[in-house]
């Protein structure tokens, strides 16, 4: 997953004329594309959601299937990947890197994909206008750590969004975090374990190691080049 970093919008409440700022987990970086990129952009609009989209699942030629929705896929590789080998169910990627929304949708097409749209949004935007208990499956694999104590609010596992993501998953749906930062890993556990409507799939405590059907991220191998230990948790709405 791409780092995630701070972007701050201001919202005007006109109905109580009340200006503040409403703190987000990105901010758009921009960077050149690559021809391959630039093409892919030409050519695969279809892949391509506009924002505001609504329900995720009425873009689908079967919006019936189960829905996964990933949250900032970086370049989009691993996304592709698992698209490919679940055709039996559809995703969406949602991300604000322009490079890695091009690459993903180029790596889409080469792929001859029609399970997978991608869109550049605020996620928990998103989020919000989906109907409620209508996804499957949501993925946050290696985000921005914030490792800094006065950036923690920034971080996307948080009691505050974690409610509104339970909100949106299917009774028995997953949130599915993978993390090679072990403080924040630690942060999400204790979250996520007060949470009275996610149960740790892996126990009490426990994280999984990278399961087989997820294939390794470009960030995740960085952070074993360095010795990091990965923590992959899926919990259960319940």
């Amino acid at each position: 997953m791409t780092n995630e970093i701070i972007e701050e919008t201001q919202i005007v409440d006109l109905d109580n004329l009340h200006e503040h700022r409403e703190i987000v987990t990105f901010m758009r970086r921009s960077a050149p594309l690559n021809t391959s990129q630039r093409t892919a952009l030409e050519q695969h609009q279809h892949f391509i959601l506009e924002y505001p989209v609504g329900d995720l699942r009425q873009h689908f030629s079967h919006p019936e299937r189960p829905l996964t929705v990933e949250i900032g896929f970086g370049m989009g590789r691993s996304l592709v990947l698992m698209a490919q080998a679940n055709p039996e169910r559809n995703f969406v990627g949602i991300e604000v890197h322009v490079p890695g929304i091009a690459q993903c949708v180029y790596e889409a097409g080469l792929a001859g994909l029609n399970n997978l749209f991608v869109l550049d949004a605020d996620a928990i935007q998103v989020l919000r206008e989906m109907p409620d208990q209508s996804i499957d499956c949501l993925q946050l694999y290696f985000p921005d750590p914030w490792q800094k104590k006065r950036h923690f609010k920034r971080r996307f596992v948080s009691h505050e969004r974690m409610a509104l993501v339970e909100q949106k998953l299917k009774l028995g749906g997953t949130f599915h975090a993978a993390t090679d930062w072990e403080p924040y890993a630690e942060w999400m556990l204790d979250v996520l374990e007060n949470r009275e409507n996610l149960d740790n799939t892996a126990g009490k405590g426990n994280s999984f190691p990278r399961p087989e059907w997820r294939p390794l991220t470009k960030f995740e191998k960085r952070g074993l080049e360095a010795g990091h230990k990965i923590n992959d948790f899926i919990f259960k709405k319940i």
